[in-house]
Protein backbone atom coordinates (compact mmCIF):
# COMPACT_ATOMS: atom_id res chain seq x y z
CA UNK A 1 0.00 0.00 0.00
CA UNK A 2 1.39 3.24 -0.83
CA UNK A 3 1.81 6.20 1.35
CA UNK A 4 -0.15 8.18 -1.07
CA UNK A 5 -3.33 5.60 0.00
CA UNK A 6 -2.50 5.20 3.48
CA UNK A 7 -2.87 9.03 3.88
CA UNK A 8 -6.30 8.91 1.85
CA UNK A 9 -7.17 6.42 4.36
CA UNK A 10 -6.44 8.54 7.76
CA UNK A 11 -7.77 11.46 6.22
CA UNK A 12 -11.02 10.15 5.59
CA UNK A 13 -11.34 8.91 8.88
CA UNK A 14 -10.10 11.66 10.49
CA UNK A 15 -13.19 13.15 8.56
CA UNK A 16 -15.96 10.47 9.32
CA UNK A 17 -14.81 10.74 13.13
CA UNK A 18 -14.92 14.64 13.62
CA UNK A 19 -18.53 14.10 11.59
CA UNK A 20 -19.66 11.26 14.78
CA UNK A 21 -18.35 13.38 17.39
CA UNK A 22 -20.22 16.24 15.82
CA UNK A 23 -23.47 14.68 15.20
CA UNK A 24 -23.47 13.39 19.26
CA UNK A 25 -22.38 16.49 20.44
CA UNK A 26 -25.55 17.69 18.60
CA UNK A 27 -27.86 15.15 19.82
CA UNK A 28 -26.46 15.19 23.64
CA UNK A 29 -26.83 18.88 23.67
CA UNK A 30 -30.57 19.04 22.50
CA UNK A 31 -31.29 16.20 25.05
CA UNK A 32 -30.18 18.11 27.63
CA UNK A 33 -31.61 21.29 26.22
CA UNK A 34 -35.17 18.98 26.49
CA UNK A 35 -34.80 18.19 30.12
CA UNK A 36 -33.41 21.26 30.99
CA UNK A 37 -37.46 22.41 30.61
CA UNK A 38 -38.30 20.86 33.80
CA UNK A 39 -35.77 23.25 35.92
CA UNK A 40 -37.74 25.74 37.76
CA UNK A 41 -36.54 27.38 40.65
CA UNK A 42 -38.74 28.68 43.75
CA UNK A 43 -36.13 30.81 45.28
CA UNK A 44 -37.84 34.52 46.03
CA UNK A 45 -35.55 36.93 43.78
CA UNK A 46 -35.19 40.73 43.72
CA UNK A 47 -36.58 40.69 39.89
CA UNK A 48 -37.56 38.63 37.41
CA UNK A 49 -35.60 39.06 34.24
CA UNK A 50 -38.50 38.52 31.59
CA UNK A 51 -36.88 37.91 28.32
CA UNK A 52 -37.89 39.96 25.34
CA UNK A 53 -40.41 38.69 22.29
CA UNK A 54 -42.15 40.08 19.29
CA UNK A 55 -45.05 42.57 19.60
CA UNK A 56 -47.43 43.84 17.14
CA UNK A 57 -47.78 47.12 18.32
CA UNK A 58 -49.20 47.82 21.72
CA UNK A 59 -49.93 43.61 21.51
CA UNK A 60 -47.78 41.11 22.86
CA UNK A 61 -47.29 38.14 20.34
CA UNK A 62 -48.64 35.04 22.17
CA UNK A 63 -44.90 33.90 23.00
CA UNK A 64 -44.09 37.12 25.09
CA UNK A 65 -47.33 37.02 26.75
CA UNK A 66 -46.68 33.62 27.71
CA UNK A 67 -43.59 35.01 29.23
CA UNK A 68 -44.97 38.25 30.92
CA UNK A 69 -48.33 36.41 32.35
CA UNK A 70 -45.24 33.73 34.15
CA UNK A 71 -44.01 37.04 35.40
CA UNK A 72 -46.65 38.55 36.61
CA UNK A 73 -47.93 34.88 38.16
CA UNK A 74 -44.37 35.33 40.33
CA UNK A 75 -44.68 38.43 41.17
CA UNK A 76 -48.35 38.14 42.77
CA UNK A 77 -46.84 34.89 44.53
CA UNK A 78 -44.16 36.85 46.07
CA UNK A 79 -41.24 34.97 44.38
CA UNK A 80 -39.89 38.14 42.40
CA UNK A 81 -40.28 41.74 44.24
CA UNK A 82 -40.22 43.28 40.62
CA UNK A 83 -39.99 42.86 36.87
CA UNK A 84 -37.55 43.95 35.01
CA UNK A 85 -39.30 43.61 30.88
CA UNK A 86 -36.27 43.31 28.51
CA UNK A 87 -36.55 43.91 24.64
CA UNK A 88 -36.19 46.80 22.13
CA UNK A 89 -38.07 47.49 18.84
CA UNK A 90 -37.41 46.65 14.93
CA UNK A 91 -38.05 49.93 13.57
CA UNK A 92 -37.81 53.31 14.89
CA UNK A 93 -41.23 54.90 16.25
CA UNK A 94 -42.32 51.38 17.49
CA UNK A 95 -43.18 50.73 21.20
CA UNK A 96 -40.59 48.50 22.25
CA UNK A 97 -40.83 45.10 23.49
CA UNK A 98 -40.14 45.81 27.46
CA UNK A 99 -42.33 48.89 26.76
CA UNK A 100 -45.41 46.55 25.62
CA UNK A 101 -44.43 44.21 29.04
CA UNK A 102 -44.35 46.99 31.07
CA UNK A 103 -47.91 48.35 29.74
CA UNK A 104 -49.53 44.78 29.99
CA UNK A 105 -48.26 43.99 33.67
CA UNK A 106 -49.40 47.10 34.90
CA UNK A 107 -52.85 46.94 32.75
CA UNK A 108 -52.86 43.34 35.54
CA UNK A 109 -52.27 44.86 38.70
CA UNK A 110 -48.68 45.59 38.90
CA UNK A 111 -47.51 48.29 40.78
CA UNK A 112 -45.75 50.71 38.43
CA UNK A 113 -42.96 51.51 40.96
CA UNK A 114 -42.17 47.49 41.03
CA UNK A 115 -41.65 47.53 36.72
CA UNK A 116 -37.72 48.39 35.45
CA UNK A 117 -37.43 48.22 31.26
CA UNK A 118 -34.25 47.92 29.27
CA UNK A 119 -35.29 48.75 25.73
CA UNK A 120 -32.29 48.60 23.64
CA UNK A 121 -31.54 44.96 22.94
CA UNK A 122 -32.20 42.94 20.19
CA UNK A 123 -30.77 39.16 21.15
CA UNK A 124 -31.41 37.00 24.59
CA UNK A 125 -27.52 37.98 25.41
CA UNK A 126 -27.89 41.79 25.27
CA UNK A 127 -31.27 41.46 27.37
CA UNK A 128 -29.38 40.11 30.19
CA UNK A 129 -26.25 42.12 29.54
CA UNK A 130 -27.75 45.37 29.20
CA UNK A 131 -30.19 44.38 32.62
CA UNK A 132 -27.22 44.18 34.51
CA UNK A 133 -26.46 47.92 35.27
CA UNK A 134 -30.33 48.70 35.48
CA UNK A 135 -30.49 46.14 38.04
CA UNK A 136 -28.03 47.63 39.86
CA UNK A 137 -28.78 50.90 40.00
CA UNK A 138 -32.45 49.39 41.63
CA UNK A 139 -30.42 47.50 43.74
CA UNK A 140 -31.39 44.25 42.74
CA UNK A 141 -29.12 41.33 43.50
CA UNK A 142 -30.68 38.46 42.42
CA UNK A 143 -32.80 36.80 39.59
CA UNK A 144 -35.15 34.54 38.36
CA UNK A 145 -35.04 34.12 34.89
CA UNK A 146 -38.35 33.51 32.70
CA UNK A 147 -38.41 32.68 29.09
CA UNK A 148 -39.84 29.39 27.34
CA UNK A 149 -38.81 26.60 28.31
CA UNK A 150 -36.72 25.46 25.26
CA UNK A 151 -34.93 28.85 25.62
CA UNK A 152 -33.99 28.17 29.37
CA UNK A 153 -31.23 26.45 29.38
CA UNK A 154 -29.12 29.20 26.71
CA UNK A 155 -30.53 31.94 28.81
CA UNK A 156 -29.06 30.37 32.19
CA UNK A 157 -25.68 29.44 30.07
CA UNK A 158 -25.95 33.32 29.40
CA UNK A 159 -26.64 34.71 33.02
CA UNK A 160 -24.32 32.46 34.92
CA UNK A 161 -21.47 33.11 32.20
CA UNK A 162 -21.71 37.21 32.94
CA UNK A 163 -21.80 36.39 36.10
CA UNK A 164 -25.36 36.74 37.39
CA UNK A 165 -26.80 35.54 40.70
CA UNK A 166 -29.70 33.70 38.41
CA UNK A 167 -32.21 30.95 39.12
CA UNK A 168 -34.88 29.53 36.17
CA UNK A 169 -38.15 29.64 35.76
CA UNK A 170 -39.32 28.27 32.21
CA UNK A 171 -43.29 29.53 31.54
CA UNK A 172 -45.96 26.96 32.62
CA UNK A 173 -47.80 27.36 29.21
CA UNK A 174 -46.05 27.61 25.95
CA UNK A 175 -46.89 28.94 22.02
CA UNK A 176 -44.93 26.24 21.18
CA UNK A 177 -47.15 23.55 21.81
CA UNK A 178 -46.83 20.83 19.13
CA UNK A 179 -43.73 18.82 17.59
CA UNK A 180 -44.27 20.77 14.60
CA UNK A 181 -43.27 24.15 16.72
CA UNK A 182 -41.30 22.67 18.70
CA UNK A 183 -38.57 21.04 16.76
CA UNK A 184 -37.54 23.92 14.49
CA UNK A 185 -37.30 26.06 18.08
CA UNK A 186 -35.08 23.35 19.39
CA UNK A 187 -32.84 22.73 16.37
CA UNK A 188 -32.13 26.80 16.75
CA UNK A 189 -31.48 26.67 20.47
CA UNK A 190 -29.30 23.44 19.62
CA UNK A 191 -27.39 25.70 17.59
CA UNK A 192 -27.00 28.46 19.12
CA UNK A 193 -26.06 26.97 22.15
CA UNK A 194 -23.22 24.84 20.29
CA UNK A 195 -22.20 28.41 19.24
CA UNK A 196 -22.00 29.95 22.44
CA UNK A 197 -20.16 27.04 24.04
CA UNK A 198 -17.89 27.19 21.59
CA UNK A 199 -17.26 30.90 22.10
CA UNK A 200 -16.27 30.51 25.78
CA UNK A 201 -13.64 27.54 24.59
CA UNK A 202 -12.23 30.74 22.49
CA UNK A 203 -12.53 33.47 24.70
CA UNK A 204 -11.31 31.46 27.93
CA UNK A 205 -9.27 28.38 26.74
CA UNK A 206 -7.92 27.51 29.89
CA UNK A 207 -11.43 26.62 31.08
CA UNK A 208 -12.83 23.21 30.86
Amino acid sequence: MTSKRITKRWILKTVLAVVLVGILWTVVTAIRISTYTDEDSSRISDAAIILGAAVAGDNPSPVFRERIEHGIELYRQGTVRNLLFTGGSGDDGEHTEAEVGQKYAIAHGVDPADIRIETKSRITEENLVNSIPIGEQAGYQTYTIVSDPLHMKRAMKLAVGLGMDAVPSPTRTTAYRTWRSKFPFLARETVMYMGYTIKGWIDNPQQP
